[in-house]
């Protein structure tokens, strides 16, 4: 009796846990879309993120864009180009500067490292997209 009982709390324990940590979106202002797509880094336009320290801006995905952040060519992160502390709107896509990214409706700057907020208002931060390597090539997505 005690083994079934203890294989059913590590079957239940095993099944309750979800595969992710963020898949569930808090932010009201930022809707979850699916999207999915590669970067080759061998391709000359991201030649930049074959180095760290560097960032890849593409307004192509996500809400507003996503920019993809080389941290040590063994880590990258990525995360959503729209201010996350308000709606979305014609000046929220935000500009990259650097490791900053910045609102345009406001006084708004986050850290595209942490995604936290560096500079501003607001109580999120900036939404993380999923990052894994295989080889050369970057899979982005959410």
């Amino acid at each position: 009796m005690k083994k079934l009982l203890s294989l059913l709390t590590v079957y239940v324990l095993l099944t309750a846990c979800s595969g992710s940590d963020d898949s569930f979106n808090n932010n009201p202002n930022l809707a979850d879309l699916n999207f999915r797509f590669q970067v080759n880094l061998s391709l000359p336009e991201y030649n930049n993120l074959q180095f760290p320290g560097n960032a890849y801006a593409t307004y192509n995905y996500g809400v507003k864009g996503v920019v993809i952040y080389n941290i040590n060519n063994d880590q990258f992160v990525a995360f959503e180009l729209s201010d996350p502390n308000h709606p979305p709107r014609s000046c929220s896509a935000m500009t990259l500067n650097g490791v900053i990214a910045n609102c345009n409706c406001d006084d708004n700057s986050y850290n595209v490292i942490t995604g936290q907020l560096s500079e501003g208002e607001g109580e999120y931060g900036m939404k993380p997209y999923r990052v894994e390597r295989s080889g050369n090539v970057l899979q982005i997505f959410n």
